[in-house]
């Protein structure tokens, strides 16, 4: 039986890591979380500037279920703390790209704040990973 984390209990620290890791599954969260950035950057219209910013964010939203994959596969506890950590700073910088997508592209911005929402709540998961495996040193 699985049983699901909600975020709240990751925020108040009501969690192991064995649950993090086979009850919520990050695996499909960051991976639904990329393909929704490859949609969405589909959608926006090219042109010189938009062109760049699409770029980076593909290459930072993707990379997040990308990393979170190799922290599934660490050779050590200190390999997956390691990885976890640059699944959060790929997720902010991921932010920062979407921050930047909307200043230029207005229309897109209620799609832009969905994505938003999930890559903070993302960074918000992975930091509280980090912290729980920090505390148990």
């Amino acid at each position: 039986m699985r049983v699901m984390i909600n975020l709240q209990s990751i925020i108040n620290n009501q969690f192991s890591m064995a649950e993090i890791n086979n009850s919520y599954n990050l695996i499909e969260r960051t991976g639904n979380f990329g393909e929704n950035i490859i949609i969405f950057c589909k959608s926006v219209k090219q042109d010189n500037i938009n062109r760049s910013i699409i770029n980076q964010l593909v290459r930072s939203g993707t990379s997040v279920g990308a990393n979170y994959c190799e922290a599934n596969n660490a050779s050590s506890k200190r390999d997956f703390r390691n990885k976890i950590f640059i699944c959060k700073k790929e997720a902010q910088e991921t932010k920062y790209w979407l921050q930047m997508i909307t200043k230029c592209n207005q229309e897109n911005k209620s799609e832009t704040r969905e994505l938003w929402q999930e890559c903070h709540e993302l960074t918000m998961i992975f930091q509280k990973i980090v912290n729980s495996l920090d505390k148990k040193k």
